[in-house]
């Protein structure tokens, strides 16, 4: 298939690098030429061609046109679907595979659907590692505009891999997507929904880990009786907790990373930002009535974390940019 990709950044860029090694087309474009150029040059089979700006990439575009949006949630993502919105026609798809708020995709589908325009929301998890691992992703959209995409969205899909089976998904009822990494929830909206809540349990996954290990460090500390001191070494810690332990995870995988690069972890001032989805899940979980102290506890401790930090923050920091590249300080 034939896509128009929107933003080559951290994700973008290997998304549109992957799909070309699956075989698809891919137009790109990012506002930096230099950018779009180096993806260009890293596609498989010169599949990937460079756009000058969203005119130029819809005209590139033939037959039923794709376009993906890989852009910062907010007021960049809104200007771009309202661009498209005049660009393009009947029967078109626009993606965003972005963070956005799912009540914008909400009205954002609502306002496209009126010019014949399709909009499917893809929340995305994979981070900077999707290339090669692939990403998971939850979408919302009709099923007509979801069925069509699906060569692009199987591509990027991680695959069932070496992950063990789940029991009785042979029943019915059951999609068998899910298993490859990519699942329609519902309509539109509903994909960066799941993704938001997604993106709140990590906030609340990472705290637990991230304080479990400060107890740990500090448990040298000279305030304690010296016969109740234990000099612990946290990355042989993390290194075991990773063979068998029921704790053991992705964010596992890049702690013990972590720690094995700088034991102390000086490299990080742990300044932890957050870049959206926390909020919007406590949000939502008031709007339903729903306890969620975790969540709203981490997240909490990611505003304390800008104010001065401990070895918390800074084990949340390593894991953050262990998946996504995140840089400190900022929300990228």
């Amino acid at each position: 298939m034939q896509i128009g990709i929107v933003g080559l950044g951290k994700m973008g860029g290997n998304i549109s690098i992957r799909l070309t090694r699956h075989g698809h087309d891919v137009v790109a474009f990012d506002r930096d030429p230099t950018v779009t150029a180096k993806v260009c040059a890293q596609a498989e089979g010169g599949r990937a061609t460079a756009a000058t700006g969203l005119a130029d990439m819809v005209g590139k575009l033939t037959g039923r046109k794709i376009i993906w949006l890989m852009l910062p949630a907010g007021e960049v993502t809104e200007q771009a679907v309202q661009e498209l919105g005049g660009l393009m026609g009947k029967g078109d798809i626009v993606i965003d595979g972005g963070n956005s708020f799912y009540k914008d995709d909400i009205r954002r589908a609502a306002e496209l659907v009126k010019k014949g325009i399709d909009y499917i929301d893809v929340g995305t998890s994979g981070g900077v590692w999707g290339l090669e691992r692939g990403y998971c992703m939850m979408y919302g959209g009709t099923k007509e505009a979801t069925d069509h995409i699906d060569p692009i969205l199987s591509a990027l899909a991680p695959g069932i891999g070496d992950i063990p089976r789940t029991p009785n998904r042979d029943k019915p009822g059951f999609d068998p997507r899910a298993e490859q990494g990519y699942l329609h929830c519902g309509p539109a909206g509903s994909g960066h929904f799941v993704k938001m809540v997604h993106n709140g349990i990590e906030y609340g996954i990472m705290q637990a880990f991230a304080e479990g290990f400060d107890v740990m460090r500090s448990k040298n500390s000279d305030a304690l009786p010296e016969n109740q001191r234990f000099d612990l070494n946290m990355a042989d810690i993390a290194e075991v907790w990773r063979r068998g332990s029921v704790v053991s995870s992705w964010l596992l995988d890049l702690s013990a990373s972590a720690l094995a690069g700088n034991p102390d972890l000086s490299n990080y001032k742990g300044d932890v930002a957050d870049s959206g989805e926390g909020r919007w899940t406590i949000e939502a979980a008031i709007e339903e009535a729903v306890p969620v102290p975790v969540i709203t506890a981490s997240l909490f401790t990611r505003f304390r974390s800008r104010t001065g930090n401990n070895f918390a923050e800074k084990m949340l920091s390593a894991m953050r940019f262990g998946f996504g590249g995140h840089i400190e300080g900022t929300n990228n």
